[in-house]
């Protein structure tokens, strides 16, 4: 424990001594003090260590003063999280301190227009997200002018979540509105804040652009933690899923009257799970049963806000979840977390397992292994898991996909002068004359300014999904929930089985000129899964290592794929049919690595020409799934193909790619990595009892073409030969 620092307003250290915290953590006062000094500073200490105080204390005192003075709102502050709901926790908190002169208010895409205005002209704590910040804020800056003015601090709460192309998009917008604040006169502090960031102080400046300390030396208690990891058992032959396991492993939970969140890995899965907990629940016990349900993006704001108001006050006792909630709602209480499969890295496994014990008490984790090569072989190498640091985190704030559409953002909300150009990074200049030559900029002496009569920050997505597709109910026009764009043709075209909130969907037409799919209410019995075929083309190689029997490259490519059709599914596993889609090409130019071998070395090796389809397209599903080993992805991140003649390199060849435009950081790591990722990969698949290839090795959950064909062998020596060395 340490002394609260001199730096607080009384009228802080009244509420906080009020709420009975009654002396700060080592390095919650550490953090307190850098930022009361005007340094930026990061805390990343764990999780449930009360990291909000850290920002809390300095945000509410320079809230505070002067704003009860006759007219005074006195200092202004702005919250980003990278959800709605950790928003609306941090506001109830504040509320609950109840600090006076504190006018603090969730600002996004829920609020009335008619609560907007007295938000920007009064509050003085804004809690937003970076999209509406995007969207709203900087684009009608004038309207904010008061503010800005005033802006003192800038919370980034679990700024590790900023990775890839997302985090991209954050580090651009974060420049705009310093930039926008400084043309008003201020110079914001930075905090952020973070459970599970590798290298904290170098993540956190490449965010913001300016350097920032780092506070790690965690000064809380911790409660013991339990953490088990679960391969699920076999029947009749086949291995239960993950999602049913969990669900088994959930509901008991329920029943022995302890609190509990269950992690699914997708929308569905989450929804599976709980529909699945429930109906065991109710078996035994009706009353408890009321208290399971689902949660994950997608879901109307009424919805949300009534599963958080129910983990709070505890009706809730079972809840299964997608990664929406692994950010934190304040769930003190909760005493197990169950996660139905490997999250995709070691930084979310530890976030997820943290929202149990937050009160400090003993907790209890599992992590149930699913049928993927990456889940088994963590599960049989308990190392990886316990004996490894979260990963880097992957992010480039100059990738120029990014960054060209921001700077015309920032042109359109001020002129873009000489002087901004550093602050933006060194290839600013470059991506200026870019724009000016296709007319989206206008170049004056004075500098650069918007020349359209539209507004840029419409044109960008910072998620990586500008455009949602409805999904309607047929019979009464009800938007129930939405998917984004690119994922619509695999998830709702016509004839897809959607899940949503535990019920299940048909969907009878999906209108993409309408951005609608209209379904209706109904199990049929099965499952279905979309089909795809894609092609790659190769448009600049930028690295290569040539190995004694392959090479590997790295660069730009063009990825084509098409929803060809679906494949209807029984539980069992049964297949009932196969149905064509007729659905546009969707066109990805993006980063890759690929690897080729030679047909003569893979003759040599054993694989002949007959079989070598099935080799490397086994090979390219076990290194997709086995890349969030070395990179800070997850397989819904990145995308793979393989064919036995490629027009571009001549030979067999293997790629995996980044799902973004532009690239995201995977493939590039993956590069850097190849060695230990292709080794672990030929481990996990030579490692594993089956006979043929199954989703423990090379199955994968999300191929277009139906695991056709696969040969588990062929991989292993695919895989082989793309090392550098031959020993085992």
């Amino acid at each position: 424990m340490a002394e609260w620092p001199a730096t607080l307003a009384p009228a802080v250290l009244s509420a906080f001594l009020a709420a009975g915290m009654d002396r700060p953590w080592s390095h919650q006062r550490s953090a307190i003090e850098l930022a009361a000094s005007g340094r930026h500073v990061v805390l990343a200490t764990g999780t449930a260590s009360g990291k909000s105080l850290g920002y809390l204390a300095p945000v509410l005192t320079a809230a505070s003063d002067g704003a009860l003075s006759p007219g005074g709102r006195g200092a202004t502050a702005i919250y980003l999280a990278p959800t709605k709901a950790l928003a609306a926790d941090q506001l109830s908190r504040i509320e609950t301190l109840a600090v006076p002169g504190v006018r603090a208010a969730t600002y996004d895409g829920d609020t009335p227009t008619d609560e907007r205005r007295w938000i920007r002209d009064h509050a003085n704590v804004v809690l937003t997200n970076p999209d509406l910040l995007h969207h709203s804020l900087l684009p009608g800056h004038e309207r904010w002018s008061r503010f800005l003015r005033s802006l003192e601090y800038v919370v980034v709460d679990e700024c590790h979540v900023y990775r890839g192309v997302f985090g991209s998009h954050v580090a651009s917008v974060i420049r705009r509105l310093r930039r926008v604040a400084a043309r008003y006169g201020a110079f914001p502090t930075f905090v952020l804040a973070s459970a599970t960031v590798s290298e904290p102080a170098t993540h956190a400046s490449r965010l913001i652009g300016m350097p920032v300390t780092a506070v790690t030396e965690d000064g809380s208690p911790r409660g013991a933690m339990t953490f088990a990891l679960w391969e699920p058992s076999t029947e009749g032959g086949r291995r239960r899923s993950a999602t049913t396991e969990a669900a088994d492993i959930l509901a008991r939970l329920v029943l022995d009257g302890v609190q509990a969140v269950a992690f699914a890995r997708s929308r569905a899965g989450a929804e599976a799970l709980a529909a699945n907990a429930r109906r065991q629940v109710e078996q035994d016990d009706p009353e408890r049963a009321r208290g399971v349900a689902a949660y994950r993006g997608g879901y109307l704001p009424q919805d949300r806000r009534q599963l958080e108001r129910g983990l709070r006050d505890g009706s809730v006792r079972g809840l299964a979840a997608t990664n929406a909630l692994e950010l934190g709602i304040d769930m003190s209480g909760l005493d197990a977390v169950v996660m139905a499969g490997w999250p995709g890295r070691r930084a979310s496994l530890w976030q997820q397992a943290g929202r149990a014990g937050r009160s400090g008490e003993e907790s209890l984790a599992v992590l149930v292994a699913a049928d993927d090569p990456l889940d088994t072989y963590l599960v049989r190498h308990p190392e990886a898991v316990f004996g490894e640091p979260v990963e880097a985190t992957v992010m480039d704030p100059h990738n120029p996909h990014v960054l060209a559409p921001h700077l015309a953002a920032a042109a359109a909300e001020l002129p873009l002068g000489e002087s901004d150009l550093p602050m933006f990074g060194p290839d600013t200049r470059r991506l200026l004359d870019a724009l000016v030559a296709r007319g989206i900029l206008r170049r004056r002496p004075s500098g650069w300014f918007w020349a359209r009569d539209d507004r840029p920050a419409d044109h960008i997505s910072l998620r990586g999904a500008a455009d949602v597709v409805a999904v309607v109910e047929a019979r009464t026009g009800r938007v129930i929930g939405t998917v984004d764009e690119a994922s619509s043709h695999a998830q709702v075209h016509t004839g897809a089985v959607h899940l949503h909130q535990g019920d299940t969907w048909v969907v009878t037409d999906l209108d993409l000129d309408a951005r609608a799919a209209h379904v209706v209410r109904g199990d049929p019995g099965w499952s279905t899964y979309a089909q795809s075929v894609s092609r790659f083309d190769i448009l600049d190689r930028e690295r290569s290592d040539r190995r004694a029997r392959a090479d590997v490259s790295f660069g730009t490519v063009r990825v084509t794929t098409r929803v060809t059709g679906f494949m209807r599914r029984l539980p069992s596993g049964e297949v009932l049919g196969t149905h064509p889609l007729d659905l546009p090409e969707r066109a990805l130019t993006t980063k890759a690595v690929w690897w080729t071998v030679p047909q003569d070395v893979l003759d040599a090796a054993g694989v002949p020409e007959r079989t070598v389809p099935g080799a490397l397209h086994a090979a390219e599903h076990a290194a997709i799934g086995m890349l969030p080993l070395v990179a800070t992805s997850d397989r819904w991140d990145v995308g793979g193909v393989s064919t036995a003649l490629h027009p571009d390199t001549a030979e067999p060849t293997i790629m995996v790619f980044d799902g973004y435009p532009g690239g995201a950081g995977f493939a590039e790591r993956a590069y850097a990595a190849f060695e230990a990722w292709v080794r672990a990969t030929r481990d996990a698949v030579l490692g594993c009892t089956c006979a043929t290839g199954c989703p423990a090795c090379v199955q994968s959950p999300k191929c277009g073409n139906g695991n056709e064909p696969l040969d588990k062998a062929g991989a292993v020596t695919v895989l082989e030969l793309a090392l550098a060395a031959s020993q085992p």
